[in-house]
């Protein structure tokens, strides 16, 4: 199904709507770290008493996720209201799912009395439907090579599209460390009011605590962020920057700081779910952020065995995926998605077999997200770990399931 990447026809129905907000609004674009940025941004937030609402895409199980109303997901009552609003203002024009659920979700924020508003960008910036709306400050996050057919080849055409969500005379945070040529210059020629990570703000960190240091504040002493992972901390000096620069807006306290980062929850991201085994899930669905994934598992020591469940879109870099984390695993379960896009199992594993050159190594094909871990929680040792990892269709397609049940026979023993 093609894409007809524009904005024309989504701000024409927002306009019939009277799409706007009254509050502070973020938008977040970047190819890695969006949903970590939304979800700490959004526990600092709640904690500081504003009314938060978010919107967020995909969804890992159920779409009420995709718009969070003060930190709780919209009722399905309240969007489906939403969606005939937006059926009964489009007309004939022609609307894509996302564009649908888009102008559904700000009708639904719209009608929440909100203090500020933060917005995930679907895919790219520039052309992406959160974009009919002025940010008072976006957000860039890590930049990396995904989407090409639709957003480029290379990080400088990529960066140019994440680029778009910036707006003259307003803050731009850029939380990815290397950024691309093309986003510091669209900054300049925009006038965008420019925060650099490494520039304007830093952290530094021992293996106890980290501190954070913008241009005319610091935090020290600070626990590190309930999410997991080395890379949450690039995606925590990005909120940090991000609250500094809206304080006039939306003051927030260091407790506030303190207090959100150290209860935020995101899953799907390097969630680690406790008991016999361990399994691992993290919606790694390129090769930035396998490497991530990579990176974590190795951070968390020894294993007799680690078996991993994979499935993803065959458009994806799948090649560079498997061999990022193939030195780590010893057991691969490829599963199918339920979804045209995705590449099958047994394409999964032929591409792994090609690019192989451990004999010690054994991998199946199974149905399903559900089936593949079944299989690997029926082989497995209680001292073994299980990743989960992809597309949000795997991920989200073991959670609908429920891993509690599935580690009853280990936790039972």
């Amino acid at each position: 199904m093609s894409i007809d990447m524009g904005l024309d026809r989504v701000r024409e129905v927002a306009q019939r709507m009277g799409v706007h907000f009254e509050c502070p609004v973020i938008t977040v674009a970047g190819t890695n770290g969006k949903g970590s940025t939304c979800a700490m941004l959004e526990a600092i937030l709640l904690e500081a008493g504003y009314r938060t609402g978010v919107y967020t895409s995909p969804h890992l199980v159920d779409f009420e996720e995709r718009c969070r109303i003060h930190g709780q997901s919209a009722c399905a009552d309240q969007l489906a209201l939403a969606f005939a609003r937006v059926e009964a203002a489009r007309g004939q024009v022609s609307l894509s799912y996302f564009e649908f659920s888009t102008l559904a979700i700000m009708e639904v924020m719209m009608q929440s009395h909100l203090d500020i508003v933060i917005l995930e960008v679907g895919l790219g910036g520039r052309l992406d439907a959160v974009n009919i709306i002025d940010p008072d400050c976006a957000i860039i996050t890590s930049i990396d090579i995904d989407h090409t057919s639709l957003l480029g080849t290379d990080r400088e055409r990529i960066g140019f599209e994440k680029a778009g969500i910036m707006r003259s005379g307003k803050p731009v945070v850029v939380s990815d460390p290397v950024p691309p040529d093309s986003v510091i210059a669209h900054a300049a020629t925009l006038g965008a009011q420019l925060w650099r990570f490494g520039q304007d703000f830093n952290f530094s960190g021992d293996k106890l605590q980290w501190a954070w240091a913008g241009r005319g504040r610091r935090y020290s002493g600070l626990a590190y962020p309930a999410l997991r992972g080395a890379n949450q901390l690039i995606n925590a000096s990005g909120v940090l920057a991000a609250l500094e620069v809206l304080r006039p807006l939306i003051p927030v306290t260091a407790q506030a700081v303190r207090n959100g980062l150290a209860m935020v929850e995101l899953p799907g991201r390097f969630q680690i779910v406790p008991g016999e085994p361990v399994v691992v899930l993290d919606v790694a669905h390129n090769p930035h952020s396998v490497a991530a994934l990579a990176a974590n598992l190795d951070a968390m020591g020894f294993y007799p065995t680690t078996h991993a469940v994979f499935g993803a879109m065959a458009d994806k870099d799948l090649q560079r995926m498997l061999a990022r984390v193939s030195p780590q695993v010893d057991r691969w379960y490829f599963t199918d998605l339920p979804i045209s896009r995705a590449a099958s199992a047994e394409q999964l594993q032929k591409l792994w077999l090609a690019g192989n050159r451990r004999t010690d190594v054994i991998c199946s094909t199974h149905a399903s997200p559900d089936a593949a871990l079944q299989a690997a929680i029926a082989s497995a040792n209680p001292t073994d770990r299980i990743v989960v990892f992809g597309s949000f269709y795997t991920v989200g397609g073991v959670l609908k399931v429920g891993i509690p049940r599935l580690h009853a026979k280990h936790l039972s023993t």
